[in-house]
């Protein structure tokens, strides 16, 4: 077994500082927001806090997935996506801003629109504000018992491979997707189809789902591909593996792309006064081209590219793409969650980009990369108690 300590990435170091600097910035220049527009400011922070919590939980489920499933497409970067998972708690600590804004984001927390509403009179059961501070320490606390036990039982593996160890990976990676899928969906009810109260499907749960491990996959390739010229990452990353991600990012494109076409189908043939607003709110003005912009470069552009079998096996290349499609879903989390912030659920608002909107995206997450890289520079890069890796090392030490 290869003992040597693994060199830590520079690129790692260097993120870690660019993360600090940007996220001190950028959350000063939102700090500054709240004194000039505090609704604008709570509905900026939502929409940057559900982006990057969306690739920490996206993490946390390709690391299990690929517990349960093996394959080298998840075992190089599976340091990498337990170091993003464990980030889950200060993601949880930063959920305490959203807390402090409920009832300028969310109508039903409002006593008086309640009391004027029958529909949402007849919601209470499930939206009022104990219960849902009770059901977010539920996720938060589900999310981190299983980030924090696969980290920890998948780094007792670098000591030496254990078979009954391996088992309850399995094992706890099985139950646990299956808990992370359930607690998501609720997730995915409160944090953003609350907003708009009057208004339900049975297909959000899966539309948060679907998009937060598309992101964390994207984000995955971008730093594969970033790290493939340093050690150790540039000896264990070969071109199948990247092959491997790139067909993963297709499948998972293609999926996208069912699960919203297949909302939008039902919807829109249903005509249902309740549920077709959704979709007219979204289809004009500036939000329609959005879900234009989306339809092209979310979904046509990706997959025509992601046929190539060539450019799958290139980490560059491939990131390119990663790259547009992390972009393209914090462009699809503000097109299904922004008109609801503007209006939440009453009237129609202009497509608006505020410039809090830039500040608290980028401001978390430069918050956000500097705690994943810090936990990413805290363990070994790589699983060395995974035979694959040991044997990609010394296939690397004897060639080189």
């Amino acid at each position: 077994m290869i003992t040597s300590t693994l060199p830590v990435p520079a690129s790692l170091g260097r993120l870690q500082r660019l993360g600090l600097l940007a996220g001190g910035v950028f959350l000063l220049v939102l700090a500054a927001g709240f004194f000039v527009d505090r609704e604008q400011f709570f509905r900026s922070y939502l929409l940057g806090w559900l982006f990057w919590i969306g690739i920490a939980v996206g993490c946390l489920g390709l690391a299990m997935l690929n517990q349960l499933t093996g394959g080298l497409w998840g075992l190089v970067p599976r340091r990498f996506h337990e170091a993003a998972a464990r980030t889950i708690p200060a993601m949880a600590v930063l959920f305490l801003p959203v807390l402090l804004g409920l009832g300028t984001l969310y109508v039903w927390s409002r006593p008086e629109v309640v009391a004027a509403d029958e529909i949402i009179r007849s919601k209470t059961a499930y939206l009022n504000v104990p219960f849902f501070l009770a059901r977010a320490v539920l996720y938060f606390a589900v999310w981190t018992g299983l980030a924090l036990l696969v980290s920890r039982w998948s780094s007792q593996q670098d000591g030496g491979a254990d078979a009954s160890r391996a088992a309850r990976l399995r094992g706890l990676s099985g139950v646990g997707l299956v808990a992370l899928s359930g607690t998501t969906t609720f997730a995915a009810i409160d944090w953003g189809m609350s907003l708009a109260p009057h208004w339900f499907s049975t297909m959000y749960g899966v539309l948060f789902i679907v998009g937060w491990t598309l992101s964390a996959l994207s984000f995955t390739i971008v730093l594969m591909a970033r790290l493939s010229g340093e050690a150790p990452v540039s000896a264990a990353l070969k071109p199948g593996t990247v092959h491997d991600l790139g067909k993963l990012l297709l499948a998972f494109t293609m999926l996208w792309a069912y699960v919203n076409f297949s909302q939008f189908l039902i919807v829109w043939s249903g005509n249902i006064s309740e549920e077709t607003p959704f979709y007219i709110q979204r289809l004009h003005g500036g939000w329609g081209v959005i879900a234009v912009v989306l339809l092209l470069f979310h979904f046509a552009l990706p997959f025509a590219l992601l046929l190539s079998r060539p450019l799958k096996r290139n980490a560059k290349r491939l990131a390119l793409v990663a790259g547009l499609m992390l972009a393209m879903q914090l462009l699809d989390l503000y097109w299904l969650i922004g008109p609801d912030l503007l209006t939440q659920g009453h009237g129609h608002a202009p497509l608006v980009v505020h410039w809090m909107d830039l500040a608290g995206v980028l401001g978390l997450g430069g918050l956000w990369l500097f705690l994943f890289a810090r936990q990413a520079r805290a363990r070994p890069v790589l699983p060395l108690g995974e035979p694959a890796v040991q044997a990609l090392l010394s296939e690397e030490g004897a060639t080189s």
